[in-house]
């Protein structure tokens, strides 16, 4: 008998029904979002920056790592510990080390940000990295203000041990995600993807949700996989495709030492941005253009049957964030009460 099959029969998973969802528009969702945190004890101006990139998030159609965020900040050990000011720490014209003050990283982050964006506009180059924080959300939020600003950016974040390296059965990564952003002539260009097989959100929803895991995304325990999201947490996430993802969530994994991760407690959260302006290299305008080319080249290469397009990074997420922008967003009923029960 299958593991779901088991699950369903002893109890642990019902059937699962069609969702019951509460459609919100753009504004209503920024609202409760802003409202939510604010009860968090967050002050107005960092309210809207997170809500404002937990929005964004949903309309660009990951719900997971949308508004019920909110509830896994709420959860969160670290959430329930002091929070200071954010300080620059160490800071030279081309750098700077970030003491994020324990506040979460959608707010700390988007600070880092906005000081990677001036010093690279300013000097060319900007290395950046932020500790004592957790939760930044998408990096290609903030890859995509650094391209808008016609900048380079890399973005990589180390974070809370719940990935398995291959081969073990405990917990040594973080989901580790790792972006690029690069403007275009047709607008920004920006790859955003996790080193883990599920995003870490994803579990934590499921859990909510009382609903299985895809195949082979996580282990429990004993280090056998399993779909159950409890089982998992209380064993860990796989990396993507075997050795490859494990060796490149290691280097994200490292590179947050770089960013801050060691001095924090657990070492865990690092951010690190490197930015630069391509007029370094070359003209801005001949970079773009450049770009643009190569991506009109790739579009029209040969399709296989059926495949109407061939899309380019990201570019999925902005026509649904467009469409949405219009037609609203979808929250789980469960996630909505809660949200509004804080």
């Amino acid at each position: 008998m299958s593991e779901p099959d088991q699950m369903y029969r002893s109890g642990g998973f019902e059937k699962k029904q069609p969702p019951d969802l509460v459609h919100l528009s753009a504004a209503e969702a920024l609202e409760l979002g802003e409202r939510s945190m604010r009860r968090l004890g967050y002050d107005v101006e960092a309210s809207r920056i997170v809500a404002e990139n937990l929005v964004d998030t949903a309309l660009c159609g990951y719900a997971s790592a949308g508004l019920p965020r909110i509830l896994n900040i709420a959860d969160n050990p670290k959430h329930r510990q002091p929070r200071t000011a954010i300080r620059v720490v160490h800071e030279t014209d081309t750098s700077a080390l970030i003491d994020g003050g324990n506040n979460v990283g959608l707010y700390s982050v988007h600070r880092a940000t906005g000081i990677a964006v001036e010093k690279a506009r300013r000097s060319g180059f900007a290395l950046v990295g932020v500790y004592n924080s957790f939760y930044s959300g998408r990096n290609a939020y903030y890859l995509e203000m650094i391209a808008k600003r016609d900048l380079v950016g890399i973005h990589l974040a180390s974070g809370h041990l719940q990935v398995v390296p291959y081969g073990g059965i405990r917990p040594a990564l973080g989901t580790n995600p790792i972006g690029f952003g690069m403007p275009s002539s047709r607008g920004p260009v920006i790859l955003d993807m996790g080193t883990a097989a599920i995003m870490g959100a994803d579990v934590i929803l499921k859990t909510r949700l009382n609903e299985l895991l895809p195949e082979g995304v996580a282990v429990d325990g004993e280090g056998e996989v399993t779909r159950d999201p409890r089982k998992a947490r209380e064993g860990g996430i796989l990396t993507f495709g075997g050795h490859k993802g494990y060796g490149l969530s290691f280097c994200v994994q490292a590179l947050g030492i770089l960013a801050g991760a060691a001095l924090n407690r657990d070492k865990d959260y690092g951010f690190l941005f490197i930015v630069f302006d391509p007029a370094m290299i070359v003209p801005v305008e001949h970079f773009k253009n450049e770009l643009t080319a190569l991506i009109n080249r790739i579009k029209a290469t040969p399709r296989k049957p059926g495949v109407p397009e061939i899309l380019i990074p990201g570019e999925r997420a902005f026509r649904e964030r467009e469409r949405r922008r219009v037609e609203g967003i979808e929250l789980d009923r469960l996630v909505f009460e809660k949200l509004n029960a804080l």
